[in-house]
Formats: C-alpha cells, sequence, structure tokens
C-alpha cells in the first residue's frame, strides 16, 4: 500500500471508530442522562442533519478555492474543538449546540475523503471496498473496545472515548494526500440537471433516500430497542460487530461480486435483503438467533450498497 493510501485507511479507520462509538452508544448515554425520547431523537439526528447540507456546503467550497486538503484540516480540528463540551456538559441545549457545530465541520471530511479516495483508484469499485474496509475494522475495534469499558466502568466514559477517537481523526485529517481540483479532473458529460434528468441517476438517488431513511431509526435507537429487552452492553457491542464483519467480508469481496453480478442486481439484492433485515429486527428481538441473522444482512444493506453506490455517483457525477 502506497503512503497516500496507508493515510486514507487510517483516516477511514478513525472516522468509522467514531461511528462505532456514537451510533450504539450515544443514545445509550442520553437515556443514562434521563432526557425523554424526543430529546433523545433529536440529538441523535443531528449528525445525519448536518449531512443533508454540510457536505454539499464544503464541496462547493472546495472546488471553488482548490483548497481540499486546507478545508479537511479544518474540518478535523475544529470538529475536534467543538466535540469538547461533551466533557463539560450534561444538559440539553449546550449538547445540541456542540454536537450540532462538531458534526458540522465532523461531516465535511468524508465527502471530501471520497472525492479523493475515488480519484486516485479511478472509480475502481473493488479497490475502493477493499480500502473503504479499514473504517470497518475501525467500527468494530471502537465497538468492542467501547461496549467492554462501558460495562465495566459505566457509560459516562463515552465522551472521553469520542474526544480521543476525534483526536485522531484530526491527525490523519493532516496526513492525507492533496488531489488536482476539479477543474483539471475529467468532468461529467452535461449540466447538473441533465444529469439529474437521467432515469437511473433518480432512480438511483431514491434508493439511498430510502436505505438511509430505513437505517435512521436503526442507527439510533437500535442499542435501547436490544437493551430493553435485556441484552447486556458486551452482547450489544457484539451485534453491532457481527453486522460490520459481514460488511468487511463483503467489501474484500467485491471485485469478485462485481465481476461476476452487474451493479444493478446487487442494488436490488441489498434493498430485497433490507426488508428481510428490519423485519426479523422488529419480530425477533427476544431471539439472540434471530438478531444474528438480521446483522448478517448489514453486508448487503450497507457493505455493497455503499460500493455500488460509490461506484454510481463516481460514473455520473465525475469530477
Amino acid at each position: 500500500m502506497s503512503k497516500s493510501l496507508f493515510a486514507i485507511a487510517g483516516f477511514y479507520f478513525c472516522y468509522f471508530a467514531f461511528n462505532g462509538l456514537f451510533s450504539p452508544y450515544w443514545g445509550l448515554y442520553l437515556t443514562s442522562l434521563s432526557f425523554p425520547a424526543w430529546q433523545i431523537g433529536i440529538l441523535t439526528s443531528l449528525t445525519q442533519i448536518n449531512r443533508i447540507y454540510a457536505p454539499a456546503l464544503w464541496g462547493w467550497l472546495a472546488d471553488r478555492s482548490g483548497q481540499r486538503r486546507s478545508i479537511l484540516r479544518l474540518a478535523g480540528v475544529a470538529g475536534l474543538v467543538c466535540f469538547m463540551p461533551l466533557l463539560l456538559t450534561q444538559s440539553f441545549w449546550p449538547l445540541l449546540l456542540a454536537v450540532l457545530l462538531a458534526s458540522f465541520f465532523w461531516s465535511a471530511s468524508l465527502p471530501l475523503v471520497e472525492a479523493t479516495t475515488m480519484s486516485l483508484l479511478v472509480g475502481d469499485s473493488g479497490r475502493y471496498s477493499r480500502l473503504r474496509l479499514w473504517g470497518s475494522l475501525g467500527f468494530v475495534a471502537a465497538t468492542l473496545v467501547a461496549g467492554y469499558l462501558i460495562e465495566a466502568q459505566g457509560v459516562a466514559i463515552l465522551p472521553m472515548g469520542v474526544i480521543v477517537v476525534m483526536a485522531s481523526l484530526a491527525l490523519y485529517s493532516w496526513l492525507v494526500p492533496d488531489v488536482p481540483p476539479a477543474a483539471k479532473l475529467a468532468q461529467s458529460e452535461g449540466s447538473l440537471r441533465d444529469i439529474l434528468a437521467r432515469r437511473e441517476v433518480r432512480a438511483l438517488l431514491v434508493s439511498c433516500f430510502l436505505m438511509s431513511l430505513a437505517h435512521g431509526p436503526y442507527y439510533s435507537f437500535y442499542s435501547i430497542f436490544v437493551a430493553e429487552h435485556g441484552l447486556s452492553q458486551s452482547a450489544i457491542a457484539w451485534l453491532w460487530t457481527v453486522g460490520v464483519l459481514a460488511e468487511i467480508l463483503v467489501f474484500w469481496f467485491m471485485p469478485q461480486l462485481t465481476r461476476r453480478f452487474s451493479l444493478k442486481g446487487l442494488l436490488l439484492f441489498g434493498l430485497l435483503v433490507a426488508v428481510l433485515r428490519f423485519a426479523l429486527i422488529g419480530v425477533g428481538a427476544e431471539s439472540m438467533l434471530l438478531l444474528l441473522l438480521a446483522q448478517l444482512g448489514h453486508a448487503f444493506t450497507f457493505g455493497s450498497q455503499h460500493a455500488v453506490a460509490m461506484s454510481y455517483v463516481h460514473r455520473h457525477f465525475a469530477g
């Protein structure tokens, strides 16, 4: 692995290690502070809300200024600084402001790095998947370590864990390589309006929207849901881990899958698995076997779906 790709792998590891802390345990931390469900819903949705508009804003700024690397470094450091209040307060409004600002900067970093990665790999979804699996490894490591630490010491240690991971992410943000500005790269054919008018592009965006819509409640409330059915923190950590291990396997075998199956076929299969997976979670919360089967579905509801979507995006929105 080249020095540039090694830095990107480290970034993915730290970025998704943060997700490995935040997705499973943030809701549990807020529950421990006795926040009502509506406040938990707001505080867990802030990162997703910022992902709606912040990446486009930062991406536009990066293209206009040609300073992608500088913006990435700013995002890493500012995200760390804005998460610092988690160590100081347990009140709703200060937490809301801190997470809102921190996720505004944090959400800027991944799209910039994804664009850099796909440019360096020339849109190869197979090679991309094997690089991206380092993010899945980071998620697994953070989820397991945090699960056992929380079970031993309590969920109050979560804010410190977030700060440690964000500090590592800020460090790797300084090491990610630069690429030529978008103007020097191969551009998509036609205007943005023309691209969005294509039937396959609209279908892709709708399918991604619906898949994200299904995962929203899962990321926010899954840990709370299964904890209410008697699962321990370590068991919850392993359920999340099983899902990500399945995702890692799919990322590793994506080169073979894309050679054997069409991107459209993989996309449709992932949507079918999602229906079955979330149905199993709904009816099988009392059964560890059914919960484990549902988590194996993450291989296709996220793993292959993400790699396929990235390949489509690079194809239709080059440069």
